[in-house]
């Protein structure tokens, strides 16, 4: 043959060098891979941009030769946020992987910003080693509809603690460990009868916000065997959420076991803190949150030097034994964020190939840098929870067992009707008057019965 014209020749590179750009093994020099996140430098979530730049980008470009990532970095609220990324899912400019609060998944979904992960990248998502060391519940967070759309990042749980030298003082055991909602009010009563000031602090009312709901009416539903939404029905004013307010009758209606005007009070939920840490409160219903940030000895908000042996910590029982969600015996909530793929990405392999780098047992540990929070990784949390016996606790007894609010847009408006389904309690309101009202106000916030159970 004879060998092709110089012009032909020409042509033939231009194709190559064409080639080049595509995202596969000849051409990865040319792809650029974004990673956006509610983060920045000096600012917002800093330490989690640090890593992404730091640690993220150079370690996945040295395992990947030619690709490129860039980090798009936000430092805003968080409504600001959320806006700003449906915004660039809408237009089809989001990120490749973006970060998303785990509540929003399931709007995003119904939205059709986001997909299930395997969709965007096919069968690679499924042999994923990471799914293995991420418990089924925890998983959860990331779940919409029963398909996976993104990875969870470090996560929370929500149990009881309890002042041990109150319980000492009132006859009661250590360890506790109740088994219903009726040894909580027992043990309440004996504290009562030792001389304690407030027994029982659960978060109640409309001054304390998302913190009722999430420590208070949420788990309590949980453990009464209800979600507050199942199978596309919120839940009304069935006998669950009636036994849920119930047990805040119990509690504050008379009993003494729990202070209602702290419930009112602008700041009750930071002086419930500053109470149990003095000795003032018995139990009281939190996140581990609580134990790391507010009474840590060191740099706690409410410090107690004596935390570690005065503080004790069980999960939170269902109404009976085996009555909670799934069957369960004791319940949680927990709340966190999830990293998704942008559905428009035009590298979706190479881009779940960098979002499971970022959820890798390395990376993992890279972004706690040291510090003792709870991951999403049950391989990472054995290794860097051994010394703090809270955050095992609620890793090894607590995530497992746990639950999420759901994802939907009317959440928050849902989560504030709650709220004053509560505060209606403490007021003293029966509380079957206060779920017939709760059930009212739900019907005109999700559009109508045919959308509520009970």
């Amino acid at each position: 043959m004879r060998p092709a014209p110089r012009s032909a020749a020409a042509a033939a590179l231009a194709v190559l060098a064409l080639a080049s750009c595509a995202d596969g093994p000849a051409g990865r020099e040319s792809v650029t891979l974004t990673i956006a996140a509610n983060a920045i430098s000096g600012g917002k979530n800093s330490e989690s941009a640090d890593w992404v730049k730091r640690w993220v980008i150079p370690g996945f470009e040295r395992a990947h030769p030619g690709v490129k990532v860039l980090f798009q970095p936000s430092g805003v609220d968080d409504e600001q946020y959320k806006t700003k990324i449906a915004l660039d899912f809408r237009s089809g400019k989001a990120a490749d992987v973006v970060d998303v609060d785990g509540i929003w998944v399931g709007e995003f979904a119904q939205a059709g910003y986001v997909r299930p992960l395997a969709d965007v990248a096919g069968p690679a998502v499924g042999s994923w080693e990471g799914w293995s060391q991420i418990p089924e519940a925890v998983q959860g967070l990331g779940v919409f509809d029963g398909k996976k759309y993104g990875l969870p990042q470090g996560t929370d749980g929500r149990v009881l603690f309890y002042n041990k030298t109150l319980f000492a003082r009132a006859g009661l055991p250590e360890p506790w460990r109740p088994q219903s909602w009726q040894d909580i009010i027992d043990a309440g009563v004996r504290l009562k009868s030792a001389g304690v000031a407030t027994p029982i602090q659960i978060n109640a009312g409309t001054a304390m916000g998302e913190a009722t709901t999430m420590q208070g009416v949420l788990p309590l539903l949980a453990g009464a065997g209800a979600e507050i939404h199942a199978d596309g029905k919120w839940t009304g004013a069935s006998r669950a959420m009636k036994d849920v307010l119930g047990f805040y009758q119990r509690v504050y209606g008379g009993s003494g076991l729990g202070d209602p005007r702290l419930q009112k009070d602008a700041k009750g939920r930071d002086k419930s803190f500053q109470r149990f840490a003095e000795g003032r409160i018995a139990i009281l219903a939190e996140s581990d949150y609580f134990w790391r940030a507010v009474i840590d000895p060191r740099d706690g908000i409410a410090p107690m030097k004596d935390r570690d042996t005065a503080v004790g910590f069980t999960r939170i029982p269902a109404i009976r034994p085996g009555a909670g969600i799934r069957g369960q015996g004791h319940v949680s909530m927990s709340g966190g964020a999830v990293r998704v793929l942008n559905p428009a990405s035009r590298h979706p392999a190479l881009a779940w190939q960098l979002l499971a780098f970022m959820h890798g047992p390395e990376a993992t540990k890279s972004q706690l840098a040291g510090q003792a929070r709870i991951s999403s990784r049950g391989d990472v949390n054995d290794e860097v929870l051994a010394d703090d016996p809270l955050l095992e606790f609620v890793a090894d007894e607590v995530l497992p067992l746990t639950a999420y609010r759901p994802g939907l847009a009317v959440y928050p408006q849902v989560s504030a009707a709650l709220q004053e389904a509560t505060s209606a309690v403490v007021n003293g309101r029966d509380p079957a008057e206060a779920a017939a009202a709760y059930r009212a106000r739900l019907e005109d916030l999700v559009g109508g019965p045919a959308h509520v159970s009970g």
